[in-house]
């Protein structure tokens, strides 16, 4: 499969990469450096006519052939920092050939430009707050953004390469993790698996749990019901203290990261609502090193 430069070199129509084959080499500079590589994947830039946004998809197939089902695929949020490292994720998983695996197609969804996170991200990942006065329309698009990959990027994607509808998977962390568990409780069909790698449960004063209310209607209706893995680093909450906290203390504590995710994994598991519910409290990692291990447990439990 051909490779692809990341982040800055622009290819071409998914189709005429197929239908080519191969792509030429990047040129080399003048003094012998040349961009770097990332194998077996391909990018392209989109732009959605749900959210009016311009993305940057990411896309890592298989060499090996489609099962008859089709490959499993796994949909990553802020694609331009977590695709690489999934995607490679995703081919390791190939080369140990344990217990039967298939190795994933693996999406990554970005944005244009430099950055490892893109700032429309806050309004592609955040629920409505309920916030009094918060319609600045910078926040609140999850829907619209949730539209874009189910009527939008998910046919494109099967395009590419056969794809198992009973095997997708939608991984996300922080905001990211925030729109994963609100796709979860509120559009449970969507995927059969969700990997919510440290939610940003405290957003809008916990507006994403508003969910919960006829979650179990939702999943009723479906013929299988889906599997959630949450994560969180442990250093992502400040150790109790019988002092007061102060700067970014004082936020963590009141964010409650590893409490408000563990105690919505005991919640959802003690209901038995859920095919499978796994927490992980991810040691000495603080929450941007958490996605990390997240990414390994998140693919090695969709896999499984």
């Amino acid at each position: 499969m051909s490779s692809i430069i990341l982040p800055r070199r622009r290819f071409v129509h998914a189709a005429a990469v197929l239908a080519c084959g191969t792509l030429a080499a990047p040129a080399r500079a003048a003094d012998g450096w040349q961009p770097a590589v990332l194998s077996q994947a391909r990018q392209r830039d989109i732009t959605s006519a749900i959210t009016g946004q311009q993305y940057r998809i990411f896309v890592s197939v298989p060499e090996a052939p489609a099962p008859a089902g089709g490959y499993p695929v796994v949909f990553a949020l802020d694609g331009n920092a977590s695709f690489p490292t999934l995607a490679l994720l995703g081919r390791m998983s190939a080369w140990r050939g344990a217990g039967g695996k298939t190795a994933p197609v693996i999406v990554g969804i970005g944005y244009q430009g430099e950055r490892d996170y893109g700032m429309p991200r806050g309004r592609d990942y955040t629920p409505p707050s309920g916030i009094p006065g918060d319609k600045t329309g910078a926040s609140g698009g999850v829907d619209l953004f949730l539209d874009f990959i189910e009527r939008e990027l998910r046919p494109l994607i099967a395009t590419l390469a056969p794809l198992d509808p009973s095997r997708q998977a939608l991984y996300g962390h922080s905001y990211g993790g925030l729109c994963t568990l609100y796709a979860l409780f509120n559009r449970p069909a969507m995927f059969q698996t969700y990997l919510a790698a440290s939610p940003s449960i405290w957003y809008g004063e916990r507006a994403v749990l508003s969910g919960l209310q006829g979650f179990e209607q939702r999943l009723a209706r479906l013929p299988a019901r889906p599997a959630l893995m949450l994560s969180v680093g442990e250093l992502e909450q400040p150790a109790p203290s019988d002092k007061p906290y102060q700067g970014r203390d004082a936020v963590a504590a009141g964010r409650r990261m590893v409490d408000e995710a563990r105690e919505l994994a005991g919640k959802l598991s003690a209901a038995g609502t859920l095919s499978r519910v796994q927490f992980h409290l991810l040691a000495h990692e603080n929450h941007g090193s958490a996605s990390f291990p997240a990414m390994a447990r998140g693919l090695e439990f969709f896999l499984d």
